[in-house]
């Protein structure tokens, strides 16, 4: 494998993420504005675009029954937990981010690294939706480099606010994708059991200074976990859920990261991966931020690490 010095081929992208959902906390309109800034300001001319996935794909994760309830729009108990509308362009962007998470992943395996600029739906489960998530782009990226023989250890690193729960669920009896997941404890969703788990709380009473969860304090429980992982586990691909929900003026969380200290977190994650030579798939999962633009800046400096840390050397095989 090598790095390839062009962006264009690093980044995975379709406008149909940007789906009506109404008035809603989701800013779907944050995948466009990391494009257009890669655009505007890093030399991005054009992104790799998704096609829809083939069934065998989606069926690696998730069940029949649940994917004709999906695709007809039907509200049963297997769609219902879903906290966005069900209509013909919501399924496809769902279904094209599956797609955009397995065409990174197979990027990220020849070049290094890739960006999705969307994906990092972490709640869906095989046979039902959860929050703001109806499949489980994660899983079903996992499943088809596996199926593909092209990675046979896979770990998902998540640090999204939230817990990867259906991610959790759907991996909890294998032993070939690690799950991590460092998140608030006092939040939503219901705890799952990943294969390493570390819940923070956003409020210790054992803890004197208010809030507990700054960029030290974080940053000392991410580093040895990442590194702990990666040299015990030996995956041979990273996907990366890198929501930017962690930041301290998110409204869905209640962490207190600063833009300093995310951009920390994504170099002390994709560094570590670099230096062992650990190709790394990238994902956005959830942020929520009371100003949008702040979402797409801890985005795009996700991007911006990645694209400064790999080089044009070589990447040894594993």
């Amino acid at each position: 494998m090598s790095a390839d010095s062009s962006i264009d081929q690093h980044i995975v992208y379709s406008t149909a993420y940007e789906a009506d959902i109404g008035a809603h906390v989701f800013p779907t309109e944050k995948f466009r504005g990391v494009f257009e800034r890669l655009v505007a300001e890093d030399g991005l001319e054009r992104a790799l675009e998704p096609e829809r996935p083939d069934r065998e794909a989606l069926l690696r994760v998730h069940t029949e029954d649940y994917l004709r309830d999906l695709e007809g729009g039907r509200h049963t108990e297997r769609t219902i937990a879903s906290e966005l509308p069900i209509t013909g362009e919501i399924v496809e962007w769902f279904m094209l981010s599956c797609a955009g998470t397995v065409l990174a992943c197979r990027q990220a395996l020849a070049l290094g690294w890739a960006a999705h600029l969307g994906g990092g739906f972490h709640h869906a489960f095989p046979a039902r939706a959860e929050g703001f998530c109806y499949l489980n782009d994660l899983a079903v990226g996992a499943r088809a480099v596996q199926a593909d023989g092209s990675a046979e250890r896979v770990a998902i690193i998540d640090v999204d606010v939230h817990q990867g729960n259906g991610t959790a669920a759907i991996f909890a009896r294998d032993p070939t994708v690690f799950t991590f997941s460092i998140h608030q404890e006092d939040n939503y969703p219901i705890k799952e059991r990943s294969d390493r788990d570390i819940g923070l709380l956003s409020f210790d009473p054992h803890r004197i200074g208010g809030p507990t969860v700054t960029d030290s304090v974080y940053l000392a429980e991410l580093e040895p976990a990442v590194i702990d992982i990666l040299d015990d586990f030996r995956p041979h691909l990273v996907l990366y859920q890198c929501g930017a929900d962690p930041y301290q003026h998110d409204q869905l969380g209640g962490f207190r990261l600063t833009l300093e200290g995310l951009a920390r977190r994504d170099a002390t994650v994709l560094g570590a991966c670099h230096e062992r030579r650990v190709p790394v798939a990238i994902t956005f999962g959830g942020g929520y931020a009371i100003d949008v633009a702040d979402t797409i800046a801890i985005h795009l400096e996700t991007v911006r690490t990645a694209r400064r840390i790999w080089t044009a050397e070589p990447q040894a095989e594993r």
